[in-house]
């Protein structure tokens, strides 16, 4: 009985997350529109409430294309997998709301991240075009490098707390949140985030400018739309999962979605603001910058936690 509820919880967080991406885009084109002196969509329902699920529907009820020389099955089902990662990942939340308890939530996470690559990488693939090929090998190549720096920065935290639960980052930082004792790291993880989820200025995956849409060139209609919802839903948990890490849990509190809701205006700031990245760079400042960055960090606290250990001996 108490997984059935467990189960049940679970679906009922997966539709609140679904409606929350369904928010997020007209979030981001209400934000984009002032950032660029224009208005946002503001046709469908009162102030164009209504618009994100009108494209729902356009997008879900349009034919499906199917690519004469595509590889049918993981043509298909890459964008299932890949809204299904991102949609289990959710889990590892303390939301304490009887949801599953994971001991190893971190552990989980890194797991969930690094599953994500392949759903980009099928779907490049199996579409059997050389545009999307080149998006989804770009996109991999950077999500891979960007990876290392991330479970650097969460070993550093991790140092610091002494545990893979996510309930005890609350306990230590009732008094002062993390970020303001590791601010470059906390600069540096936000970064990897953008990376990670395929954002403005590493956007590299979906390079409209060369690789035409990148490696979601070939889909249309509802794989589109999965993949679309994917990316939004990732970027939605990577928002909650730095206010869980950096900014303080106590995630049964409004303000914690407050936070989260600030995160994700960052994703879209930045968006607004930045212009892409050149490849070459990308990989520069992932493997030359924040790698050492990271690094250092990472010794540091791990000198700080040993100090710390010994004075209170």
């Amino acid at each position: 009985m108490g997984e059935l509820v467990k189960l049940v919880s679970f679906l009922i967080l997966v539709i609140f997350v679904l409606v929350s991406v369904a928010f997020l885009t007209l979030l981001e084109r209400k934000v984009l529109g002032y950032i660029q002196i224009r208005k946002g969509p503001n046709k469908v329902g009162y102030m164009g409430v209504l618009q994100p699920f009108s494209d729902a529907v356009k997008l879900f009820t349009k034919e499906q294309t199917l690519p004469t020389m595509s590889n049918f099955i993981p043509y298909y089902l890459s964008p299932v997998f890949s809204l299904f990662i991102s949609l289990l990942v959710w889990v590892v939340l303390p939301l304490e709301v009887g949801l599953f308890s994971f001991k190893m939530g971190v552990l989980f996470f890194l797991c969930c991240t690094s599953l994500g690559v392949y759903p980009l990488m099928s779907a490049g693939w199996s579409s059997n075009s050389k545009y999307a090929l080149l998006g989804c090998l770009r996109g991999v190549a950077q999500t891979i490098s960007y990876e290392v720096s991330l479970a650097l920065i969460l070993l550093s935290v991790l140092l610091l707390v002494g545990g893979f639960d996510l309930k005890l980052f609350d306990s230590y930082q009732r008094y002062i949140w993390f970020f303001f004792v590791m601010v470059p790291v906390g600069l540096v993880w936000f970064a990897c985030c953008l990376a990670e989820t395929n954002r403005t200025p590493f956007d590299f995956a979906e390079g409209e400018s060369e690789l035409v849409s990148g490696f979601n060139v070939e889909y249309s209609g509802g794989g589109f739309a999965l993949i679309f919802m994917a990316e939004y839903s990732s970027i939605l948990f990577m928002s909650g999962f730095f206010s869980v890490v950096f900014l303080g849990s106590g995630m049964l509190s409004a303000v914690f979605y407050l936070k989260l809701v600030f995160m994700s205006f960052c994703f879209v700031w930045v968006r607004g603001t930045l212009p892409r990245f050149r490849y070459d760079k990308l990989m520069f400042l992932a493997w030359k910058s924040f790698l050492p960055l990271s690094l250092n960090y990472c010794i540091f606290y791990l000198g700080l936690k040993v100090l710390c250990e010994v004075f209170m001996m």
